[in-house]
């Protein structure tokens, strides 16, 4: 690659990643403000956003293809069976990781919850150099080093006098350190599964969110009626509190899912996670 499309390709992925960081910002303030105006249940908000994401998706589709969008939905997603299969994983290791998170929250105190799950930043990288073959210079690795220390001292606060202590035993403890490092892993391992799915297959970026958005979307509901959500749901309602807000919330996460897939397959899972953790510090 020349010295001319080798700056165009990093300046696309200078402009993409900046863009991530700008909607997620956005997303997580958005996010943060609802949740001091609305009471509603965050995981029927995720799945709403997957069938926001798969709307889109379809409308780009049906834009591209036009009266032959039928035949290409029931070729990519009926035709190819392996293919779904394949792309199933992801959706269900992140309904496994939120499962090992509620986990951990339940047998941590908040702090070291915080600081622990930032470990993530470098599974993720462990994952890619593992999954990918890929290779990172020490300076790269120290800096992700720091990223994650810097993330962790950013999401860190000082316990107020209501929280709650947790008073767990050792055993208790160490079972939610655990899980939590089962997590970061599980994520790791799914974000970069998924850089794989988007980069080393043919088929496009939409149709890939697209597939995404299904198994999410089941995955979701799966997540909902396992748990006490889905008592809340079937006696109040699946939109229960639901406000404007709400809803912008709902669009926002639907956008990220489609910049984070974007971001990926243009750059990498460690460029997607500098450009989260920049949204949060």
């Amino acid at each position: 690659m020349g010295e001319q499309p080798m700056a165009a390709f990093r300046s696309k992925k200078i402009a993409v990643a900046a863009i991530l960081t700008l909607q997620v910002t956005a997303m997580v303030l958005t996010l943060r403000y609802s949740k001091t105006t609305a009471r509603y249940l965050s995981s029927t908000a995720v799945v709403c956003a997957e069938f926001v994401k798969m709307l889109v998706c379809v409308v780009v589709l049906t834009w591209t293809y036009g009266a032959g969008i039928g035949d290409h939905l029931m070729q990519e997603l009926l035709m190819k069976p392996r293919d779904m299969v394949l792309v199933s994983v992801p959706a269900f290791l992140y309904l496994i990781q939120n499962n090992l998170l509620f986990y951990a929250m339940e047998h941590l105190d908040a702090a070291v919850y915080q600081v622990t799950y930032q470990l993530k930043i470098l599974t993720t990288a462990i994952c890619t150099v593992l999954m990918l073959d890929r290779r990172l210079t020490t300076q790269q690795w120290v800096a992700l080093i720091v990223l994650t220390a810097g993330v962790a001292l950013a999401q860190l606060q000082p316990p107020s006098k209501d929280q709650p202590k947790h008073s767990a035993s050792l055993s208790s403890q160490t079972a939610g350190i655990l899980a939590l490092l089962v997590a970061c892993f599980t994520s790791g391992f799914a974000g970069v599964y998924t850089e794989k799915l988007l980069k080393q297959t043919q088929a496009s970026l939409w149709i890939r969110n697209l597939q995404l958005a299904v198994w999410s979307i089941v995955a979701g509901f799966i997540g909902i009626f396992s748990t006490n959500d889905g008592a809340v749901v079937m006696e109040k309602g699946f939109f229960d509190g639901y406000t404007q807000v709400v809803w912008c919330v709902v669009v926002l996460q639907a956008c990220s899912g489609i910049v984070v897939a974007l971001v990926i397959k243009i750059a990498d899972n460690i460029v997607k996670n500098f450009s989260v953790a920049m949204s949060l510090l």
